[in-house]
């Protein structure tokens, strides 16, 4: 590996070869002097100076041609994350774009791939996420990692292994969507190196032992295709190209003796045309034999990464296997940069962005299907498992009837097909031919099938069952999206109808309530949006009409005509209590049990004078009485009772298991009937609202202290609504 230390000047000779505007050249030139100056007494691990280190991340995104503003993201990318700088200062110096992309890189920088649990997926969410919102982010966040792992020597062996396992976990893979297979294979290279020596240095010591003869075999194949191509006019260039010791090593982890993987000799044709491919192939193939099956067009078909290129394998000189890529330079570029390269060549263009981010959308589905995740409100864990499959997980290339290749998850269905291809096509599917023959929407599809979906205008939409038989989250999503719409639509028309109908019933006219103030009144209240939001959330039981109507026709009663409403609403409905309450002076009247405070035999007792429903009868210690004194009368209970009284009790209860069982089991014992029981759960504890019939206070008292014996019991009250 070259320790050589990158100047500015290298990056600059880079930039200048192939950015002109003098106005961006100066604003790398302004993001250097910035930095250095922060910098300028900083050391890093290593011991070179601070700057070494974006100086070559700046080259490593230089010799792929990344854009103006990624050199500067790259110059700059830690000043907000070591707090050498704010990011409004970055906007006002550098323009947003700059800023953006330097606060984006700090965002992931912050984030901790080790361990299994849920903040660790959030934080896997919060980079998936920042690859949709502008993927230079993670073009600078690779380049920053792979200048890391060439110097990751300086860390102890464990930090080794777990920064070289993170890497190919998770921007690997990243780097491989992206097509960038320069940064890729050098980034899986050197975590093979650190994550598994022993492996790494076999590989390495078995090819310096077999790379001399394999240095000859390659440059006579060379030259004997040069000359081939030579004769039939063909402009060229050749270049023998060594197989990636990460390739080498899962091949061999696929059970392969290292003799037999055949593609160790390769070379790689550079032709000026797409026309030239397809030539310099016929001109391969007609001087040596190509090995079957192993032929790969993927100009015709490119893969969803932009990457172009013919590949076979032929019996060479000698009869030795060789892999043979034949691409143009353009297409060179895209298969060793990828996504970056495509900045370069708009750097000079007009509507940059806006070709950039349609480039984006047509060619990477991947992008596309992120963003539709990342707009569905869906818990951290369930976007991150959908987002990660789509993006970690082998894939499939299929194709419309008119050769369109469609990349897809393995294990994909017709209805991923159809989602993938528009949602209007998914909505309105009736059914799949693939191959010629009609399959079921839960056939799984294969390489190379040809698919085309029949739909029907007049289609109701897609069945709920097709949710469980696609396997992308973009299907799943699209397909939830259709039924939360018409359930929106049904809470609506239910909200609104609902609403109208109280109005009738309260005898309120709709012009004197949905007034420009009541409205606006009625909405901030709730924080609804619109009165379209506010009969989806009384629709949905999220408002109730009584409490949207009460916002407007407001409780206008005193505090003290509250307690009296509330205590005259409901008494205990039984035959005849006369003769188990004495009334002080008073013979002949109707005697209640209140409902709020249900007290029995035993209880201290008061009596209140209800207009034209008697005397309600309270527990003194009731608070719905305790603050009035007109109409108070003196109550006692008689010394013989007759009946048997309710009175509600809570039980707070740490588990549920057999907890019911053992309460009314200790009804028996003490001649109590359990009228009603009213389970509410949490999360922690459990709590039963049990109503009981009971004679008098000392038995009340005895059952309550029976309950509180009962294992896992936390505590026994009355209760005073």
């Amino acid at each position: 590996m070259d320790n050589k230390i990158i100047t500015y000047t290298d990056v600059k000779n880079l930039v200048v070869s192939y950015i002109n505007e003098q106005e961006k050249l100066d604003l790398i030139d302004k993001a250097y002097n910035f930095s250095s100056k922060i910098y300028q007494d900083d050391k890093r691990l290593t011991g070179e100076p601070y700057m070494s280190h974006p100086l070559t991340i700046a080259t490593i995104l230089a010799e792929i041609k990344a854009d103006a503003e990624t050199i500067c993201g790259a110059l700059l990318h830690d000043v907000i994350e070591e707090e050498k700088c704010t990011y409004d200062k970055l906007k006002s110096e550098f323009g947003e774009d700059v800023a953006l992309l330097v606060k984006g890189v700090t965002k992931i920088n912050k984030v901790s791939f080790s361990g299994d649990n849920e903040a660790v997926l959030a934080n896997h969410r919060k980079i998936i996420v920042g690859l949709s919102e502008d993927v230079r982010v993670i073009i600078i966040k690779l380049a920053d990692r792979l200048h890391n792992m060439r110097t990751l020597w300086v860390l102890p062996e464990a930090t080794q292994k777990e920064k070289a396992k993170e890497t190919l976990d998770i921007l690997v893979p990243i780097a491989h969507r992206l097509g960038m297979n320069k940064i890729k294979g050098e980034l899986e290279d050197l975590s093979l190196r650190y994550y598994k020596p022993d492996v790494y240095f076999s590989i390495v010591e078995k090819l310096n032992q077999s790379k001399s003869e394999r240095d000859n075999i390659v440059i006579e194949m060379q030259n004997a295709v040069s000359n081939l191509l030579t004769e039939h006019g063909i402009k060229h260039e050749i270049k023998g190209r060594a197989k990636s010791i990460f390739s080498i090593y899962k091949k061999l982890d696929k059970g392969k003796r290292f003799s037999d993987i055949y593609d160790l000799l390769a070379l790689r044709v550079f032709v000026n045309t797409e026309q030239d491919c397809y030539q310099a192939l016929g001109i391969i193939h007609s001087k040596f034999k190509p090995m079957p099956k192993r032929f790969k067009d993927y100009i015709a078909m490119p893969k969803t990464n932009m990457y172009q290129s013919l590949h076979t394998t032929v019996f060479g000189l000698d009869s030795n296997l060789f892999e043979v890529q034949i691409r143009t330079y353009e297409m060179d570029q895209v298969a060793e940069n990828g996504i970056a390269s495509h900045w370069s060549y708009k750097e000079n263009g007009s509507n940059v962005k806006a070709n950039m981010q349609n480039e984006m959308e047509q060619k990477l589905q991947f992008f596309k299907s992120i963003i539709d995740l990342k707009n569905e409100n869906m818990p951290d864990e369930e976007f991150v498992n959908s987002a990660k499959e789509d993006l970690f997980k082998s894939t499939i290339y299929v194709f419309t009837p008119k050769g369109d290749v469609v990349e897809l998850p393995s294990g994909s269905t017709p209805i991923d097909f159809a989602y993938r291809v528009h949602s209007r096509v998914g909505d309105t599917m009736v059914g799949a031919i693939v191959n010629n023959s009609i399959v079921p929407l839960d056939y799984e599809l294969q390489d190379n099938d040809i698919i085309k979906i029949n739909t029907n205008k007049n289609s109701s939409g897609p069945n709920r069952e097709w949710i469980n038989m696609a396997r992308t989250s973009q299907a799943k999503n699209k397909i939830k999206a259709f039924f939360n719409k018409i359930d929106k639509d049904e809470n609506f028309k239910k909200g609104e109808e609902a609403l109208l109908k109280e109005l009738r019933k309260k005898k309120i006219t709709q012009n004197d309530f949905f007034s420009d103030e009541n409205i606006s009144e009625i909405l901030d209240e709730t924080k609804c949006g619109d009165l379209h939001e506010l009969y989806i959330g009384i629709g949905s039981n999220k408002f109730t009409p009584t409490q949207i109507i009460n916002i407007i026709v407001a409780e206008t009663d005193t505090k003290e005509e509250m307690i009296l409403k509330k205590v005259t609403e409901k008494e205990v409905n039984l035959d005849s209590i006369k003769a188990d309450i004495i009334v002080e002076g008073i013979d002949d009247i109707k005697v209640n049990i209140a409902s709020c405070c249900k007290p029995i035999p035993g209880d201290r007792i008061v009596g209140y004078i209800t207009k034209g429903n008697g005397i309600s009868v309270h527990r003194m210690v009731c608070p719905n009485v305790s603050e009035l004194e007109e109409r108070i009368i003196e109550v006692s209970w008689n010394n013989v009772t007759t009946k048997k009284y309710p009175t509600t009790i809570l039980v707070h209860a740490s588990e549920e298991n057999n907890v019911l069982v053992n309460i009314i089991s200790k009804t028996s014992n003490s001649n109590i009937t359990v009228e009603s029981i009213k389970n509410i759960s949490t999360s922690e504890n459990h709590l039963f609202h049990i109503t009981v019939l009971v004679e008098n206070k000392e038995k009340l008292i005895k059952f309550m202290n029976d309950i509180q014996s009962i294992p896992n019991i936390l505590d026994v009250e009355r209760l005073i609504k």
